[in-house]
C-alpha cells in the first residue's frame, strides 16, 4: 500500500511523521507520562507533608486537588472538540444534514441525530466525527484520543463541517490523524465526565464498537 499522503493538508505539516498504529500508541504513552510528570510531584508533596506533619493536611489536600485538577483540565480541553459550534440559517442546516445523511448509514444517522457525532470505523479504531474535530477510540475501548481539526470555512452549516471532515477521514485516515492537533489522550471515563451530556452516548457507542472490533480481530 502506498504511503503517499492523499490529503493536501499534510504538506503544511511536513515535519510531522505520518501517523500509524505504532506511532499512535507511542503518543498515548507519551501523553500519559507527561500527565504523570505533572501530577506525581503534587501527590508526593502531599504524602510527604502528611508523614512529616499531620497538621499540614490542608496544604496536602490542596496539593492533591492540584494533582486531580491537571488531568481534568486536559480532559476538558479534549471535550471542546465535540462542543457544538454556532449554527447557520435553519434552511442551510437542513440541507446540510440531508447531504450528510446520504454519506452514512441508518445507525450513524440515528446516532448523529441524538448526539451530534457521526461514528466511522477505521484502521486506527472507531472515530466519532464532530464539527471541529473527532474522537478516536482505540481497539479495545481503553483509550480515546481527541483531535482538533480546523475546517477551512467556519461559516459552513454543521452538517457540511462534519461531512468535510468525514470525507477527509475516509480519503486518508493516517493523513487525517497527522494533520489534526492532539487535544487529549487518556481514559474514556475521564473524558466522558467533561463532555456535553448530549454527546456522551456517542462515546459509549464508540467504546462498544471498539470492543467488538477488538474481539473480532
Amino acid at each position: 500500500m502506498s504511503t503517499a499522503p492523499a490529503l493536501p493538508e499534510t504538506a503544511a505539516v511536513h515535519w510531522r511523521p505520518r501517523t500509524d498504529a505504532r506511532r499512535l500508541r507511542g503518543r498515548g504513552r507519551t501523553w500519559t507520562l507527561t500527565t504523570a510528570a505533572h501530577t506525581v510531584p503534587f501527590i508526593a508533596t502531599a504524602g510527604g507533608l502528611f508523614a512529616l506533619e499531620p497538621l499540614s493536611f490542608p496544604v496536602g489536600l490542596a496539593a492533591l486537588a492540584h494533582a486531580w485538577a491537571i488531568p481534568e483540565l486536559y480532559a476538558r480541553r479534549g471535550s471542546n472538540v465535540v462542543r457544538p459550534r454556532p449554527r447557520a440559517a435553519a434552511g442551510a442546516e437542513e440541507v446540510a444534514l440531508g447531504l450528510l445523511g446520504d454519506l452514512v448509514g441508518h445507525d450513524a444517522r440515528e446516532l448523529h441525530a441524538r448526539t451530534g457525532l457521526v461514528p466511522e470505523r477505521g484502521a486506527l479504531g472507531v472515530w466519532l466525527v464532530a464539527e471541529a474535530g473527532a474522537l478516536l477510540v482505540t481497539p479495545g475501548g481503553r483509550r480515546v484520543f481527541c483531535w482538533c481539526v480546523k475546517v477551512p470555512e467556519p461559516g459552513l452549516p454543521s452538517g457540511d463541517r462534519i461531512a468535510h471532515l468525514l470525507l477527509a477521514l475516509r480519503a486518508d485516515e493516517a493523513g487525517f490523524a497527522t494533520v489534526a492537533n492532539l487535544a487529549f489522550s487518556g481514559a474514556p471515563w475521564r473524558l466522558r465526565r467533561r463532555m456535553p451530556p448530549r454527546a456522551r452516548p456517542a462515546l459509549d457507542a464508540g467504546i462498544r464498537m471498539a470492543r467488538v472490533s477488538s474481539r473480532s480481530m
